[in-house]
């Protein structure tokens, strides 16, 4: 993650923000309604077998609340040492998306066990903090041991749901089972059992579908290869703990927003929502994770309702629910240091990455010790946590370093796994377009290859791929993987054919056919997310290339690279054919295998994925789901054979009809809008706005009454370099407001502004500056100031990746009104100041 995107989202999710407001609906508040009869009972496979219950509780009745807090308590490998688990005894700890043992990207497995011996050694070590009781890592091994160089990477969700095969995806889970045991860890954070209905969110990829039964079919099978057979009640040293996320609705927020707000009836929550749980709960998944998301307007880190009356009492669900990364402070009146109210309202482990874990400790302690966290909830907690370390067998077990599997370099990036991560690409191509039957194409051809993604293992992976977005790999990161260049390379040359890489389309001698590779670039969560789904919006490099080839007389197979569904409707007018690859992970040779027949003319392996999404008909269809009355381009379920003769009609490209009329982008209404937060920065101290006063060094904000109570906000700059920003952690995609006739505009009123100036801001070293004294009259009278957004693009904004679209900065003393701040688009506006 950028590192402006680091130091602002810690800030500002160092204290949360107000919570979202109720809609309207009937939907009840926590705790005020019995759960319905929908809410099915858990038949787990593992039984609450009466010996390790006997075990539990003697454990429980020795431990102090120190040692109780430590197992709710997880650190991360960045910010605790062997000697902090020494001292403190953490019930577990995890290495997030990115993060490697010594910070070291190119960690071999044997550090990895050094890691993990040290802290399992450390944990069982009561010299210190009394304790025995052995801890466990967690990892997010979402696609594959994706953290680990080496390891086998899997396609991601999407492209497995359009197999609509289970037992394979037994298979890898069987398989990544055993890579992460191989590196020493014990716990892994999957499946995602989303269920993505708005195609913006940029979490879509991790989502095997947008139909809740091809979800709940894979959670279950997913949990049984990641766990194992547990029917005599254990989890082996070749299997894992699996943890089913995001508790719950994750898939369904407004808009598509990362961590938004889902407005779902508690009825569609259960039918849409939470079909992957029910199903990998049966399947006996130890864990669970609590989403970002709200649901109503209520954090679900907070909801007592859905963590404990649903998921705990009606369900019957006895593991533990483990919170995503500092979700707890986002729950109204917490912050990551401080939040009561996620234990009382149901979490039982606090996923605490960075410094925060000691003094969310310690706060914790002092709260369970005055009463206001009852005895009982803490105890109920720390059961939960032992109940599972006794069914994984951690206290039977050998030590990391001398289990079955443990250091086995074999293991990782075993041929075995990656043929069936190659089957796995294989089953889940799509393809839409395949006019006069162009594929299979023959190996004895004269083939180029062009394309930006066609030799990059890295983007062909996507996000959660070695470090947390994807990004900043290069091919020599996966030892043993194949790009889809090098697959289809070795596929022709056996035959006899050829094979030309030429990213920007040009060859030496003129090809029989191209096949253009091409798609997103890696990203992950909320930095995915985006304003509607055309492709390559701002310069289409991609369809200019295609659209080349094709005037050459070239046949165009395009193979798409995407984590999601997008209108590329030009790019497929350009095509012979067209198929989607979506994000297949090390193995790229598993396209070539499909794309090609044998030597003899007959097909190699057939073309069999569908689509688990619906294919959108413009950009601005979304939400479009099945049976949702929307016609889609493609509908759930398409994907042409080997055996079809469809011929594809030119399609319509226009889009007259179908652009939406532009809303404003509202920033600050009488309060800050979402995504946004207020972030005040003076003299390198930062804090962020979640009451009606804000004072930090030298700089002060409050509200203030304009027209109504606190329509305004009224700030106060010292000479300390303070800085006033609306800011989100994840980069908004504004390009909307990219057009000639669209301004930043908002009210605003001087005491004394001196030289301020204004800024968008698009990440590390990538800003657009202007003097607000160049669009400001000298006036101690209310104006509405308005500011070309393309006089920020030529100070250069990126405004596809906004982190900020309003920062007020001051050298000196200054005090200003400011009101009514939005995105929006007018007839007539003023021009950009000479530069």
């Amino acid at each position: 993650m950028k590192t402006l995107t680091l130091s602002l989202a810690a800030l500002a999710l160092g204290v949360a923000g107000l919570s979202a407001c109720s809609n309207g609906t009937d939907e009840p508040a926590s705790g005020q309604k019995t759960v319905p009869d929908f809410w099915p009972e858990v038949q787990s496979p593992i039984a609450n077998g009466e010996a390790v219950e006997q075990r539990v509780e003697a454990l429980l009745s020795e431990m102090t609340i120190k040692q109780k807090v430590a197992q709710l308590v997880q650190p991360e490998i960045r910010d605790v040492t062997v000697e902090d688990m020494r001292e403190y005894g953490f019930g577990s700890y995890l290495n997030g998306g990115g993060s490697f043992p010594g910070a070291n990207k190119h960690a071999t497995p044997e550090e990895w066990i050094a890691l993990a011996e040290a802290m399992y050694q450390a944990s069982i070590d009561d010299s210190v903090d009394g304790s025995s009781i052995p801890t466990m890592w967690g990892t997010d091994a979402v696609h594959g041991h994706n953290n680990v160089i080496g390891a086998t990477l899997f396609p991601h969700n999407i492209g497995l749901g359009a197999m609509r095969d289970p037992a394979l995806i037994e298979k890898i889970a069987t398989a990544t089972a055993k890579e992460v045991r191989a590196t020493g860890i014990d716990w892994i954070f999957a499946p995602t059992v989303a269920v993505v209905r708005d195609d913006r969110w940029g979490r879509t990829y991790e989502s095997y579908s947008e139909d809740p039964e091809i979800v709940g079919q894979y959670a279950r099978a997913i949990v049984s290869g990641l766990q194992g057979d547990i029917s005599d009640g254990n989890i082996d040293d070749q299997h894992v703990i699996s943890t089913v996320k995001h508790f719950v609705g994750d898939g369904g927020t407004d808009k598509g927003d990362d961590q938004g707000n889902n407005l779902a009836t508690e009825k569609e929550l259960f039918d849409i929502h939470a079909q992957g749980y029910v199903e990998g709960l049966n399947a006996g998944s130890q864990s669970v994770m609590a989403s970002f998301n709200s649901w109503h307007g209520e954090k679900i880190h907070g909801s007592k309702y859905l963590l404990t009356d649903v998921l705990k009492n009606k369900m019957g669900f006895d593991g533990f629910v483990v919170g995503d990364w500092n979700g707890h402070g986002q729950i109204p009146g917490c912050s990551n240091e401080d939040c009561p109210q996620a234990l009382l309202a149901g979490l039982d482990v606090y996923m605490a990455p960075t410094p925060i874990w000691k003094p969310l400790f310690h706060n914790l302690v002092a709260q369970v010790e005055s009463g206001e966290i009852p005895l009982a909830r803490l105890d109920d907690a720390v059961r939960r946590v032992l109940r599972v370390k006794l069914r994984v067998g951690l206290f039977d077990l050998p030590s990391p370093a001398n289990r079955s599997l443990s250091g086995k370099k074999s293991v990782i990036g075993a041929p075995e796994h990656r043929a069936v991560a190659r089957e796995a690409v294989r089953k889940s191509l799509v393809m839409l377009k395949n006019n006069q039957q162009i594929l299979p194409l023959n190996p004895g051809s004269q083939i180029l290859v062009a394309g930006e993604a066609a030799h990059n293992i890295g983007q062909q992976s996507g996000g959660w791929t070695i470090t947390w977005q994807g990004t900043g790999n290069e091919n020599s990161d996966f030892p043993g993987a194949t790009s889809i260049f090098t697959g289809i390379e070795h596929a022709v040359t056996a035959a006899g054919g050829s094979a030309e890489l030429s990213v920007d389309g040009s060859y030496t001698v003129k090809p029989d056919a191209a096949i253009v590779v091409f798609g997103e670039t890696p990203y992950a969560e909320g930095n995915g997310d985006i304003a509607n789904v055309e492709y390559q919006r701002e310069e289409k490099r991609d369809l200019a290339l295609l659209q080349s080839l094709k005037a050459q007389g070239i046949p165009v197979v395009s193979v798409f690279i995407t984590g999601r569904p997008m209108w590329v409707t030009p790019e497929i007018n350009a095509s012979d054919a067209f198929v989607v690859a979506w994000l297949p992970g090390s193995e790229g040779q598993g396209v070539a295998d499909v794309l090609f027949t044998t030597e003899d003319g007959t097909v190699n392996f057939p073309m069999q994925g569908r689509l688990s999404f619906s294919w959108p008909a413009t950009p601005y269809q979304n939400p479009v789901n099945k049976g949702d009355g929307k016609t889609p381009l493609f509908d759930y379920g398409y994907g042409l054979t080997y055996t079809d003769q469809t011929e594809l009609a030119t399609l319509n490209e226009s889009l007259d009809d179908t652009t939406p009329a532009m809303t404003d982008h509202v920033i600050f209404q009488q309060s800050v809008q979402q995504p946004w937060q207020l972030v005040a920065t003076s003299n390198d101290a930062r804090k962020t706005m979640n009451s009606n006063v804000l004072n930090v060094g030298s700089l002060a904000v409050r509200t203030a009454d304009r027209l109504v109570q606190e329509d305004t906000l009224y700030i106060q700059f010292g000479d300390n370099a303070d800085t006033v920003s609306f800011f989100s952690p994840f980069p908004e995609d504004l390009l909307d407001f990219a057009s000639a006739d669209s301004a930043l505009t908002f009210d605003f009123q001087q005491e004394n502004s001196g030289d301020l100036s204004i800024a968008m801001e698009c990440g590390d070293d990538c800003k657009g500056e202007l003097s607000l004294n160049s669009f400001s009259q000298n006036s101690n009278e209310w104006q509405t100031l308005i500011i070309p957004t393309a006089c920020f693009v030529q100070a250069g904004v990126n405004l596809k990746e906004v982190y900020s679209p309003l920062t007020l900065s001051s050298n000196q003393v200054a005090a200003v009104r400011i009101s009514n701040i939005r995105l929006t688009r007018m007839e007539e506006l003023p021009d950009c100041p000479a530069r």
